[in-house]
Formats: C-alpha cells, sequence, structure tokens
C-alpha cells in the first residue's frame, strides 16, 4: 500500500475515533437530565419490567387526590399526594404553586424520587383545560372520573 494512503487511513480513522468518543462523552453526560415520564401507578409497580431506583430524576403525572393537601404554615412547603389507577405517591413541594393547582386537578411535577413512594418535586406544573391531558397520562386515567373539588370559590365574571 501507498505511503500516502496509509497516511490519509490513519487520519480517517483517527477522526472516526475522536468523532465516536465525542458522541459516548455528549450522551454520557446527557444520561442524568433525562426525565422519564412515570404514572404513580408505575412508580409502585414498575415500567416495563424495571422500577425507577432512589434518587433518579423523573416527572410524575397523575391526580392530585381530595384531602391530601398539606401546606407548612411557616413556609412554602406543601405536600400531597397523586393518584392516577392505583397506588399513590406523595408528592414534597417548596415553592409558589401555579394559579390553577388544586384538590381533584390534575398536575405534573418534575423531581427527584426519595423513597419507593415519595418524591422531592423542583417544579409542578398544572393542567391548564379540563380537556387536555398528556397523552401517557390519558392512557392511564381512562375510566377514573374527574373529582370536581367542593370548596372551589365562585367567582363574579359578568362585570369583566
Amino acid at each position: 500500500m501507498n505511503p500516502r494512503r496509509k497516511q490519509r487511513l490513519a487520519a480517517v480513522g483517527t477522526i472516526v475515533v475522536l468523532v465516536g468518543a465525542a458522541i459516548g462523552l455528549m450522551l454520557y453526560a446527557l444520561n442524568d437530565s433525562i426525565d422519564l415520564f412515570y404514572t404513580p401507578s408505575e412508580i409502585i409497580e414498575g415500567k416495563n419490567g424495571q422500577k425507577p431506583q432512589v434518587g433518579q430524576r423523573l416527572r410524575i403525572g397523575g391526580m392530585v387526590v381530595p384531602g391530601s393537601v398539606s401546606r407548612d404554615n411557616e413556609s412554602l412547603a406543601v405536600t400531597f399526594q397523586l393518584m392516577d389507577t392505583g397506588p399513590t405517591v406523595t408528592v414534597s413541594y417548596k415553592g409558589i404553586l401555579p394559579d390553577l393547582f388544586r384538590e381533584g386537578q390534575g398536575i405534573v411535577a418534575t423531581g427527584v424520587l426519595t423513597g419507593t413512594s415519595r418524591i422531592e418535586a423542583q417544579e409542578v406544573l398544572a393542567k391548564h383545560d379540563e380537556e387536555y391531558m398528556p397523552p401517557e397520562l390519558a392512557e392511564k386515567m381512562k375510566g377514573i372520573k374527574h373529582v370536581k373539588p367542593e370548596n372551589t370559590p365562585q367567582y363574579d365574571t359578568e362585570g369583566l
């Protein structure tokens, strides 16, 4: 083989190895920032045969269990239960909740699994429309009736 061809082959081989290593390092670095979506049942029973591990970052979606919201009088800490079709999961959150957050409402929380059925949330999102639901959650929630909270304040909107 011609020495010039050997040199080109070595250069192309080196480039392929370096690009492969760079892609591998990027995927490894991004692995921690991937948020997998779970429902409360999938956290307790597992998803595709695998349960999430304590310390794993994830997103969870479900309905806030009526009567489960507990607020700390000293701080912005809130604890509530989420459910879908089966077991419930406890979510703890420190911060200001969205205006649409209430019992019986569908929410999506992003956080870290701190126990087998406990999540420390960094972000809580409430759905903005009675009809909209994320597709993954809609499949899991088929057959569950939406429960409206009894103590929802009624506002007079005629003057607006």
